[in-house]
């Protein structure tokens, strides 16, 4: 039946008045009477019993009634998912992260995504973890990248992925044979660690102060393609997850050595969104598209 007589019909029947249903309708009481006479002379069976005071369905007009509210029903969710579908096909996205995984997961995501979704852009910032969450938790960011300690008001994780940090250095270095590195192991080797521009409080300054001050640190930066560059000249070994050195540990010009740190093998990087702002379709694609690549690295060794 017509999507017309539909949307006629059903508000017919609420109101139990064709002259009621045409004022909601902004019709006159002619044409839908019309198209209600119309069709009851199709199906060839009256629809509503008519009397002075309005209309009340006929048992065939109930039939027809519960056809009409479940077609208008699905036709109004189909519009929601069509509007969606819409909605996906451009848009904008604030994404905060930490400077590996821009530098190392984000371009091949991204670059996929683009394939198919041309007309969406992107706004991408690096920030320290506490940064991170803060903004995604003020909704100053549509999509956080970050680690994850525990649950925060305001966030909420769409995926989580173990991500130790370990050692990094160049293949030929005399611990790359190594299985895993202690404290002890990693003593008269220059190191070259993450640093918090606010003033030496990031995460792994914090571990690191409790387990090891006597280490020597030769270099402190929040520079990650500097410390890259020092490490692949062996100035030192870095102090990083394996995130920002893929492409590196994948043909084999670096490695990734877990450590003996429980601190550090306990960390874990999430997807974050925020919990009170609407999770727009797009998000929803892209966050999938981040996890996916998450779920396909190895992390740990």
């Amino acid at each position: 039946m017509h999507s017309t007589f539909l949307r006629y019909f059903d508000e017919v029947a609420r109101q139990g008045s064709i002259r009621k249903a045409a004022a909601v309708l902004n019709m006159s009481s002619t044409t839908v009477n019309r198209k209600i006479i119309s069709t009851e002379k199709e199906l060839g069976i009256k629809l509503f019993h008519r009397n002075p005071g309005g209309v009340k369905l006929t048992s065939a007009g109930s039939i027809v009634l519960e056809h009409c509210r479940k077609t208008l029903f699905e036709y109004d969710r189909m519009s929601v998912l069509i509007e969606d579908i819409r909605d996906m096909r451009t848009g904008h996205m604030e994404i905060l992260s930490l400077d590996s995984i821009t530098l190392g997961i984000l371009p091949r995501v991204l670059s996929q995504f683009s394939k198919n979704y041309p007309q969406v852009t992107y706004s991408v910032k690096t920030a320290q973890p506490d940064d991170v969450v803060k903004a995604i938790a003020n909704g100053d960011a549509d999509i956080g990248l970050s680690f994850w300690f525990e649950d925060q008001p305001g966030v909420r994780t769409l995926t989580e992925k173990s991500c130790p940090i370990g050692a990094v250095m160049v293949r030929n270095h005399a611990l790359a044979e190594r299985n895993k590195l202690s404290i002890e192991d990693l003593k008269g080797y220059p190191l070259i660690r993450t640093i918090d521009a606010r003033g030496g409080h990031s995460l792994l300054d914090r571990i690191f102060d409790n387990l090891a001050p006597s280490l020597g640190t030769r270099t402190f930066t929040n520079s990650l393609p500097l410390a890259k560059e020092m490490i692949m000249q062996n100035a030192g070994i870095g102090m990083y997850t394996k995130l920002g050195f893929l492409d590196e540990i994948e043909a084999e010009t670096v490695r990734f050595i877990p450590l003996d740190i429980a601190e550090l093998n306990s960390l874990k990087i999430a997807v974050l969104v925020s919990s009170k702002v609407n999770f727009a379709p797009v998000k929803h694609l892209l966050c999938n598209e981040i996890a996916k690549t998450f779920r396909a690295i190895r992390m740990d060794s």
